[in-house]
């Protein structure tokens, strides 16, 4: 990548400045309690990237995003399945968090206060209920550590009351046809996040779409409200950190080969279920 320059390094994305437009490489990097784990998850990456491509020519309809090319011939073998070219966007400084259900932080916060977000809820949920309508549950973009859950009338003052209105809407829509799609694929959505950014004067969607790292998908056959549900995402490698006792603080443990390999296959799954496609023939 001599060519290219590093525009900047998340958990597991890569992000290379090539004039006018990034190359987004999504590696096999997990991190889990905050801290990027020694042992990647094999084909991780291309799940989060070919997922992010179905999603983003499923909703191109709805909103704009900023992709351009998954074209890798130019570049080493390695970047292929994986990579994508997006055009630059401003990005706004805020998450957009859609909730169908009550789960993960948002059942914290309804548990100690009965509210999410400042959104008050009926008294009376357990952990996985279905809310009576999805939510918008802003957060703060956070480099270290966990994103911070604000308020809308919070999101308002950082980035303006049209812009989050316009944000609400969109976040909600894309929710609410994406979920309702997952159904039919035998996925409940429970929640997920998206950014968004301009360009010009357009809103885009951008970054990875409703992968297993942005969302909870819990298989609908399985749903059972009032406790925790099994998920497709990382879950399976915090419950091992949690079986070793780990204390959370680097430098962070590696994982056996079975439990890499155990995860990788429910990334794989809940690609098969949601494209009808195998991640191979991608």
């Amino acid at each position: 990548m001599k060519d290219l320059r590093l525009y900047a390094r998340g958990k597991v994305r890569d992000v290379y400045e090539d004039g006018d437009r990034l190359l987004f490489v999504a590696t096999d990097r997990i991190s889990a309690f905050d801290y990027i784990l020694p042992t990647g998850i094999p084909d991780k990456g291309r799940v989060l990237t070919q997922m992010t491509l179905f999603w983003l020519d499923f909703l191109k309809y709805l909103v704009p995003n900023h992709f351009l090319s998954s074209d890798m011939s130019t570049l080493p073998p390695e970047f292929a399945g994986r990579s994508m070219w997006v055009r630059k966007a401003n990005m706004f400084p805020v998450e957009c968090v859609a909730r169908g259900y009550l789960s993960g932080s948002g059942w914290k916060d309804y548990q100690r206060i009965g509210a999410v977000c400042g959104i008050s809820l009926p008294p009376g949920l357990r952990e996985s209920d279905q809310l009576p309508e999805p939510v918008f549950t802003p957060a703060t973009k956070a480099e270290t550590g966990h994103d911070e859950n604000i308020s809308f009338e919070q999101a308002s003052e950082i980035i303006g009351a049209a812009d989050a209105a316009r944000l609400r809407d969109l976040t909600l829509a894309i929710y609410k046809k994406a979920s309702d799609y997952a159904r039919t694929r035998g996925i409940i959505i429970a929640d997920t996040k998206f950014e968004f950014g301009r360009i010009g004067d357009a809103i885009v969607l951008a970054d990875e779409v409703l992968t297993p790292d942005s969302s909870r998908f819990w298989p609908l056959d399985q749903y059972s409200p009032g406790k925790a549900q099994p998920s497709y995402d990382k879950q399976y490698v915090r419950d091992y950190l949690e079986s070793i006792r780990w204390n959370k603080q680097p430098p962070a443990p590696p994982l056996p080969e079975e439990v890499a390999q155990h995860t990788s296959e429910k990334y794989r799954e809940a690609y098969r279920a949601l494209t009808g496609r195998d991640l191979n023939a991608s």
